[in-house]
């Protein structure tokens, strides 16, 4: 009876953690974010006019609107839509037991890991769905905006008590929306992209046998030292996906790699190594490549001669956005309008949703609401992203990009170079690509400990 009753109360500490949790995690989606109506918006690489021919009666100054509202013109409902199509990777909890710990959620030190999953997953769409898809439900999802925080969290708190009286093992939450409302006449090629649009995000989910869940990025981080419940910098992130990468076992991920730059230095003829390596295939096919570039825009704060470069990286349709944030905080930045970056807010504490089962809901996985920052506010350690489908692609990118970075450059040194040649070929680097029982090699373990002392802290 005694063990009983400690259950019991594990139980309903749990259940308080959990409601504390959303309540102190939700906040983010209750403001609404407004954009100008006389300025362009930049979503990875698209651009998009909210300009009004017609005066409208809700904004008679005419110097910005909600994104949202039905009053505004232009191609507004396009751009929502396309945002919305984002995959979006939150805080979780009641998810499987992370191994070696006693934690069910990520709440407080995972959003790192979060960005740099959202910044994957738009890599990953890149190369099976290509930049113009769009999720056909977007416009029909459940803006979170329309339903204050306080009274979801009150309705989720009620629903944990309920399920706690009852012996319900997960808590019911009402929801207006039906997954049944979704569904539609689909033809052929929408059927097909939707069957990749939940396998992106089935290798996600926060359970082991994900390629690219939180369970196993934690895994890939204890060799670097990281255990579940630290935070991760952008630049540690962006090695332990390029090592998941690696190490995915389904077949659809072995024409995909990631190659991390060392010390602001892309080696061409490393990435074109890896895109050459086909498991030996005889085809001639190359493998696609993501190219993660860890930096930072400044010293102690973010240097505002840098705020062109970043507008013209993200206004490249194969930037896969940028794993940055301000301090104490992580953002994945898919975008901005002025200089004000556009950004999806990892810090939303939702419930577990199994992937594995068929037609497991989507909703969860798209945000509704846009979020703005000006960048003088963001922290000046980050991590950069860029897609390249083949050889040819990459070396067109390495060419656009070193002509962006010369012409953004106001001093003598840039804010990261491509070089020729091998990174072996230079004294300070060993050869990196050949290396497998470890997440990190010794030169870059060095370099991660001295990022690490500079990195922002995250709560």
């Amino acid at each position: 009876m005694e063990a009983t009753g400690t259950d019991e109360v594990e139980k309903l500490k749990s259940k308080f953690m959990s409601a504390w949790h959303n309540m102190k995690y939700s906040w983010v989606l209750k403001t609404k974010t407004y954009f100008s109506r006389n300025s362009p918006v930049f979503l990875l690489g698209k651009c998009y006019h909210f300009k009004s021919d017609e005066p409208s009666e809700a904004f008679p100054d005419g110097s910005s609107c909600d994104t949202f509202n039905k009053a505004s013109s232009g191609n507004v409902e396009e751009f929502r839509k396309d945002f919305i199509s984002r995959i979006w990777l939150t805080y979780r909890e009641e998810f499987p037991q992370i191994q070696g710990s006693a934690l069910t959620t990520d709440c407080g030190w995972g959003c790192t890991l979060r960005t740099g999953q959202m910044l994957l997953a738009q890599g990953l769409m890149l190369h099976f769905l290509g930049r113009a898809w769009t999720w056909p439900d977007a416009l029909d999802i459940e803006n979170i905006d329309s339903e204050s925080w306080t009274s979801h969290t009150v309705k989720k708190l009620t629903a944990s008590f309920e399920a706690s009286l009852t012996g319900e093992k997960e808590p019911k939450v009402l929801s207006t929306h039906h997954e049944g409302s979704l569904k539609r006449n689909r033809d052929e090629s929408e059927m097909r992209d939707e069957v990749y649009h939940r396998k992106i995000i089935s290798w996600f989910g926060d359970s082991p046998p994900a390629s690219f869940g939180l369970h196993q990025l934690i895994e890939y981080g204890k060799k670097s030292g990281k255990i579940a419940g630290d935070w991760y910098g952008p630049a540690v992130v962006a090695h332990i996906l390029r090592k998941a990468v690696e190490e995915a076992g389904d077949p659809e991920l072995q024409g995909i790699t990631v190659y991390v730059a060392q010390d602001c230095t892309v080696y061409n003829s490393d990435v074109v190594d890896k895109q050459c390596s086909f498991m030996g295939s005889s085809t001639g096919d190359t493998k696609a490549v993501i190219i993660l570039v860890p930096v930072r825009l400044g010293g102690e704060r973010t240097n505002m001669d840098y705020l062109e470069f970043v507008k013209g990286i993200l206004s490249l349709e194969y930037c896969v956005g940028i794993i940055g944030g301000k301090p104490k905080q992580s953002y994945y930045f898919a975008g901005f309008q002025d200089d004000s970056l556009i950004y999806m807010d990892p810090h939303y504490c939702q419930s577990f949703v199994d992937v594995s089962i068929k037609d497991f809901p989507l909703e969860s996985f798209h945000c509704p609401s846009p979020k703005k920052m000006s960048y003088k506010k963001m922290d000046p350690s980050c991590t950069i992203g860029f897609y390249c489908r083949n050889v040819q692609d990459f070396e067109r990118v390495s060419e656009e990009i070193t002509k962006m970075l010369q012409s953004s450059s106001k001093e003598k040194y840039p804010l990261f170079t491509f070089v020729k040649g091998h990174s072996r070929d230079c004294d300070f680097a060993s050869s990196p690509l050949h290396e497998e029982n470890d997440l990190f090699f010794e030169d870059e373990k060095k370099r991660l400990k001295r990022f690490s002392t500079e990195e922002f802290v995250l709560l």
